[in-house]
């Protein structure tokens, strides 16, 4: 039910004037993305999920094939884990492919197999916080319900000319109350998808604007009052604790050590190359080694890699250790055809197979 005229804020009447060319834009210019084909509440959420923390571009390809191998919520709630963290391999932040499979399975339990067409049963189910229950509710079943991303964050404080801080949870939920109270009943989910392109097109992270194409400039306070760049706020994030790490590529004729990660922690349950706390250099290697009673003839190194998790950066050294012989130890020997078919290998991995060593 839409706010009476009389009681409208100066931001509602802000946003609430905007609309008709904003979803003209939209209509005349939306992308062709494949999940915007044959739009279903499953193929909604599992873009959504993807694009959590993935660039649309990047995520395409991945859409194509995770659908196409799990087509619907019953395969989803059944494919076997590691299978489902192949096929999201490259995708990085894992634990979303894992909520997936978990609501997948709550879904066939209480739900005949199908996600409810209801908001806050959406936000009961793992992975599934308010934005994506907004984007599935207003996007797939024309609820009229908001959905607040990051670009919806950075467009709407820019056309208020907000200088709140947007990593504050209390900021977002006003965000989140604003736009419910101004949605257009009948195309929300346009509303909200474009909100969410111009965010991606045009209403670009500092530095990268191009206000001067957005097709709802004439509507943004922050560009009248020439601060694009400073909006949004957003509290410096604490600096990231760093690590060394030194990788061990163990490799006998045709095959390559690998083990399973811990159940905890972070990439938990996938798979990787044996490593060392501590960037060793080749003396401490080879007295690793020998204390293990490794029989080995040649040791190359690779180039150094550094990799960037959310809180936490691996600074990396690695080595490819020619063995004579197999170690009796708890180790898988995979083929190389295995690491690339079977076996979830996360990416802060990929730079270190056998093809990229220097001798």
């Amino acid at each position: 039910m839409k706010t009476p005229q009389a009681t409208l804020s100066s931001e509602q009447e802000r946003i609430l004037a905007l609309q008709p060319a904003l979803l003209t834009w939209y209509r005349e210019n939306a992308r062709p993305l494949p999940w915007r084909k044959n739009i279903s509440p499953y193929r909604t959420w599992i873009s959504e999920i993807m694009l959590q923390q993935t660039r649309i571009q990047a995520a395409i390809g991945y859409f194509h094939r995770f659908t196409a191998e799990i087509p619907d919520i019953h395969t989803l709630a059944n494919i076997s884990t590691e299978r489902l963290l192949k096929l999201w391999e490259g995708l990085g932040y894992y634990n979303r492919a894992k909520n997936l499979q978990a609501a997948a399975q709550i879904l066939e339990k209480h739900y005949q197999g199908n996600l409810p067409a209801n908001y806050e049963q959406l936000k009961q189910l793992p992975g599934i916080g308010p934005y994506t229950a907004g984007a599935i509710a207003s996007i797939a079943f024309g609820l009229p319900t908001a959905a607040v991303d990051g670009n919806v964050l950075r467009v709407v404080s820019r056309l208020l000319a907000k200088l709140e801080d947007i990593s504050l949870a209390k900021v977002k939920k006003k965000m989140e109350n604003l736009l419910f109270s101004v949605l257009p009943a009948n195309e929300a989910g346009a509303f909200n998808q474009a909100l969410m392109e111009l965010g991606e097109l045009y209403c670009l992270p500092k530095g990268k604007t191009k206000c001067l194409e957005c097709p709802i400039s004439s509507f943004c306070l922050a560009k009248e009052q020439q601060l694009v760049e400073q909006i949004p706020f957003k509290t410096a994030k604490s600096e990231r604790k760093k690590e060394q790490k030194t990788i061990l590529i163990f490799h006998h004729q045709d095959t390559i050590a690998i083990q399973k990660r811990e159940q905890n922690g972070v990439l938990k349950g996938l798979y990787e190359f044996p490593n060392l706390p501590g960037h060793l250099n080749q003396n401490e290697l080879k007295a690793f080694l020998q204390n293990q009673q490794f029989n080995y003839n040649n040791i190359h190194s690779f180039s150094p890699s550094k990799h960037i998790f959310t809180h936490i950066e691996w600074h990396m050294i690695a080595y490819q250790i020619d063995m004579t012989q197999k170690p009796d130890t708890k180790y898988i020997w995979a083929k190389l055809s295995e690491l690339q078919d079977k076996y979830p290998i996360p990416t802060v991995f990929k730079n270190f197979f056998v093809s990229r060593s220097v001798k």
